[in-house]
This record gives C-alpha cells, sequence and structure tokens, in this order.
C-alpha cells in the first residue's frame, strides 16, 4: 500500500513529464537567504526539497556542497538549529521536505529520537548516503515506525540482485545515483546513462530519482521518461553563491 508521500509522489507525477526536487545546504550562506531561496523554490514550483544537514565529512559530496557545508558549521550552525528551521519551512510551505545528512548525525541524535522530531515537525523522511541497509536496521526500523521515509540508493555498479534486495526495502521513492564519484562532477547524459535507468526501473515499482550533476534544462529533458525526478543540488548552490537568491525562481522555471 502507497504511503501518503508515495501516493504524494504519483500524483504529482501524473501531473507533470517529471518532477523537480531541489536541495540546499542548511545555514548557508545565511538563515535568511536559505529562507528566501525556498520561498522562490515553492513559487517556481519545486516538487519536494532536500535539506542538508552540514557534516564534517559529507563523503558524497563535492566540492561546492563541501564548502557549503564547512562555511555553515564555521559559522555554528547545529543539528538543532537546521531541525528547527526545517519545522518551520515545512509548516508554512505545502511542499514535503526531505532533511539530508550523514549516519553520524542520526546516530548521535538518536535514531528513535530523530525519526520521531521528523514527524513532529511534518518532515517526510530522510536521504543518508552513507548508512546501507545492512548496517542501518536500527534506523530502518525507527524510520518505519514513526512513518517517516528513509530513501534508499541505486548505484551503476548495483547488480540486479542488488537493486531488487534494495527495492524490496524501499519507500518513497528510490535515489539513483548518476556514477560513481562525488556530487556536482561532470556526468555524462548518454546511452550509458539512460540503460542504466532502465534498469532501476524493471528493479522496483517506487518513482526512481536522478542526482549527482544534473545542471540545467538539457540533462531535464534527457531525463523525462527514464525517471520521475530531477534531482538539482551543487548547481543551486553555484547559482545562489554567483547570482544570488532573486536569480532561482526563472532558474528552476527555465528547467521545465
Amino acid at each position: 500500500m502507497n504511503t501518503p508521500f508515495e501516493k504524494y509522489l504519483l500524483k504529482r507525477r501524473e501531473e507533470k513529464e517529471i518532477l523537480l526536487m531541489t536541495h540546499l545546504v542548511l545555514g548557508y550562506p545565511s538563515w535568511t537567504t536559505c529562507f528566501q531561496v525556498i520561498e522562490s523554490m515553492v513559487k517556481a514550483g519545486v516538487d519536494l526539497i532536500e535539506l542538508q544537514i552540514p557534516f564534517s565529512e559529507p563523503m558524497a559530496d563535492g566540492p561546492v556542497i563541501l564548502r557549503a557545508n564547512q562555511k555553515a558549521l564555521n559559522k555554528g550552525v547545529t543539528v538543532e538549529a537546521c531541525l528547527e528551521f526545517a519545522r518551520n519551512v515545512a509548516e508554512q510551505f505545502e511542499i514535503p521536505f526531505l532533511v539530508m545528512s550523514y549516519a553520524n548525525i542520526p546516530f548521535k541524535f538518536g535514531f528513535q529520537r530523530f525519526a520521531q522530531t521528523l514527524l513532529e515537525s511534518r518532515l517526510q523522511g530522510a536521504i543518508i548516503p552513507d548508512l546501507p541497509p545492512e548496517e542501518g536496521q536500527e534506523y530502518l526500523t525507527a524510520m518505519k515506525h514513526f512513518g517517516r521515509t528513509a530513501v534508499l540508493f541505486f548505484s551503476p555498479t548495483s547488480s540486479d540482485d542488488r537493486m531488487k534486495t534494495i527495492a524490496a526495502l524501499g519507500e518513497g521513492f528510490i535515489y539513483c545515483l548518476s556514477r560513481r564519484g562525488v556530487t556536482g562532477d561532470e556526468t555524462q547524459f548518454s546511452f550509458d546513462l539512460a540503460a542504466y535507468l532502465a534498469r532501476c526501473r524493471r528493479a522496483t515499482t517506487l518513482p526512481l530519482a536522478l542526482g549527482f550533476g544534473v545542471k540545467d534544462k538539457k540533462d531535464v529533458n534527457f531525463l523525462k521518461g527514464k525517471a520521475d525526478i530531477a534531482v538539482i543540488g551543487s548547481q543551486m548552490i553555484r547559482l545562489v553563491e554567483n547570482l544570488g537568491s532573486g536569480a532561482v525562481e526563472n532558474f528552476i522555471r527555465g528547467l521545465r
């Protein structure tokens, strides 16, 4: 049976060729700018937003997001402040928000407390790239208990059997890494990527999100019919750094 979050995604997907999930690092470059960026994202029609809690060793992230993490931490951004900010925006805007971070954050916060806080804050779930199912049973159990989505991952190196194992545990959507490596690097939107996404599609009935390297309308167009959600991360941070929060709305509208 589909969760309310999955029903939202499926309904939204019926209305659009592809959904957009945007990403920002909480507290960077400032809390005020974060709010302005989210406001612009929602106004421009993004379908869901990934809120990253800064971490000192964001192993899946490239230099753009790594630098944003470091600058946010240097300014004293805390997990508690991030969750409070996330609660506020989830209450003010109608689209779903998910938290993204690394396993040490929910582990130190306490898996039960973390999942309960997401529920109380109207946050749909979490994206934790360094916590595979085999090592995350306590986390997965806590998230399921509180009705929160623990987003799981496929990668190009995942075998078909591995994909089926992950799919059996998955909820919400499956995050498909476009390649090995870190966020922000160049991704070849090519036959190989299309073949990989076709393999992902055969492994699950859940919506597929494609992240790592999506940066413009051409990339989003390539993904139509192959994935359900395009994830724009590093490019959003570059945009705000170079042009400010005022450039966000037109950029997102241009992706469609």
